[in-house]
């Protein structure tokens, strides 16, 4: 007996795709057969006609997540994982990776404690955190984050670049980072990186402020491809000289990123790119349209050219997922700042990303749906250490499944989502939307009805694959 059957004509597996029954007891994929097959289900669901796949992972959100104050205002959170996961299920992604950041004077242990308190029993869908060092990290916080990996936190955040003038105290130093690394190394972990060069990115600051052009629409000047290309390279050189680090790229934006990262790979290095759905779908050029702060994120938006390079990383095994660096917020607060050193970054974007995806990917250009599937799903739960418990639909794996429905093209309206006031995405034409998403065998969001409960959600410990970090492809 089965506690739900879903039955599709197009379900993508990690053998391909074909038509299959998947039987679900006990929040597992328990059985698959040939579709039509499976009797004896609580409840069935036709799925022919549209996409079975698994649940998305966004390997980069933030939710409850710090906005500084601008102008005398007062300091902001973003949204709840309350609102940021049930937007997300309701977008076809049942995992979110968030971020719990140390801060000095505060033990890692306080660390994850405190950002527990702002995620047990408040976020409907699956969840984990990177531990963020920052600053200066003295050596017991050092010999404390080895045994937070071993303990199922494996991925590490660290900034090379304190990314704006007024947020001293983010970027962590050279010497620094290198011990961090032979911590991660020696423990099995994964570095993931936000790499732009501090004294570039500074320097422009300064330079376009004394230019009197320090509208936020000069944004790009500051968070360069240059600064991009020398952070990258440098951060990767020191990588490759501790033997058995392993690098997670985060958003990378521009060519140069996408450059350095595939020259390591092809010297056999383990090293991995994420981009932004954002920097796949808008360039610099929209900075100067309406309300431009929405399309913002740090680094910023490229050039046509830089879009171009991360379109075919992500075809050439360079760029393995896209992610959204959500950031929930109103309109009011994503467009307060109208300064190059004020503007909010993040989006709201995690409940379009799966249906923007597949349209750029198999609408647009004729991707498998393998590939859209591995860059929104699979690749992350390989990379983060959640394969095959997550990412995939196999026997033994948690029924995270979302249906895509094909026969539901639409126009992206603000109206029809369920985050914020405002969404970058307004007018998008899309060619698919999810039907129906399940997590662990429950059916939550269905027919546009949500029915998750914040009880669902749970936190997942993850240890990080040796193929990961010996430099598999994730396509094997």
């Amino acid at each position: 007996m089965y506690d739900l059957v879903i039955q599709g004509d197009r379900v993508v597996t990690p053998h391909g795709v074909a038509g299959a029954d998947l039987g679900i007891r006990g929040g597992r994929i328990a059985a698959m057969a040939e579709l039509g097959s499976l009797a004896g289900a609580g409840r069935t669901i036709d799925a022919r006609g549209k996409i079975v796949m698994p649940g998305g992972i966004d390997p980069h959100v933030h939710c409850a997540w710090h906005i500084p104050a601008i102008e005398g205002g007062e300091a902001q959170l973003t949204g709840p994982p309350a609102t940021v996961s049930r937007a997300a299920l309701f977008g076809g992604t049942t995992t979110m990776i968030d971020f719990a950041a140390w801060e000095p004077g505060e033990t890692l242990a306080e660390t994850v404690a405190k950002r527990d308190e702002a995620w047990a029993g408040q976020c409907y869908c699956d969840y984990a955190y990177h531990l963020m060092l920052r600053d200066r990290v003295p050596s017991e916080r050092l010999e404390e984050l080895g045994r937070f990996i071993d303990d199922g936190y494996p991925t590490v955040k660290i900034f090379t670049t304190d990314i704006t003038p007024s947020r001293r105290g983010r970027m962590i130093r050279f010497g620094d980072i290198w011990e961090i690394f032979k911590v991660i190394a020696a423990h099995g972990g994964l570095g993931v990186i936000h790499a732009e060069d501090d004294d570039i990115v500074m320097h422009m600051y300064d330079k376009l402020i004394a230019e009197n052009r320090a509208e936020f629409e000069n944004m790009a000047e500051v968070h360069n491809a240059l600064s991009e290309e020398l952070s990258f390279r440098r951060v990767i050189r020191l990588a490759e000289n501790v033997p058995g680090t392993a690098l997670y790229m985060m958003h990378t934006s521009a060519a140069s990123g996408v450059e350095a990262v595939a020259e390591s790979r092809a010297r056999g290095f383990p090293i991995y790119g994420e981009t932004l759905h954002q920097y796949l779908m808008f360039t610099s050029e929209d900075y100067r349209r309406p309300n431009g702060q929405i399309y913002h994120t740090y680094p910023s938006l490229k050039s046509k050219a830089d879009q171009r390079a991360l379109w075919a990383g992500l075809r050439d095994d360079v760029i393995h997922t896209v992610a959204t660096d959500e950031i929930c917020c109103t309109l009011a607060i994503k467009v307060q700042g109208r300064r190059i050193d004020d503007t909010t970054g993040g989006n709201a974007g995690v409940e379009p990303r799966l249906a923007v995806m597949y349209t750029q990917m198999v609408s647009e250009r004729g991707w498998p749906l393998e590939t859209f599937v591995d860059l929104t799903s699979t690749n992350a739960a390989k990379l983060m250490g959640l394969y095959p418990r997550k990412g995939a639909l196999a026997v033994g794996a948690d029924a995270d499944v979302t249906v895509l429905d094909p026969g539901a093209a639409r126009t992206v309206r603000n109206e029809d989502l369920h985050e914020s006031d405002y969404t970058p995405w307004e007018g998008q034409e899309v060619s698919a939307w999810p039907a129906t998403t399940v997590l662990r065998g429950k059916v939550v969001v269905e027919d546009d009805a949500f029915h998750g409960d914040l009880a669902d959600g749970r936190y997942l410990h993850r240890t990080i694959p040796e193929w990961v970090r010996a430099r598999r492809s994730v396509r094997d």
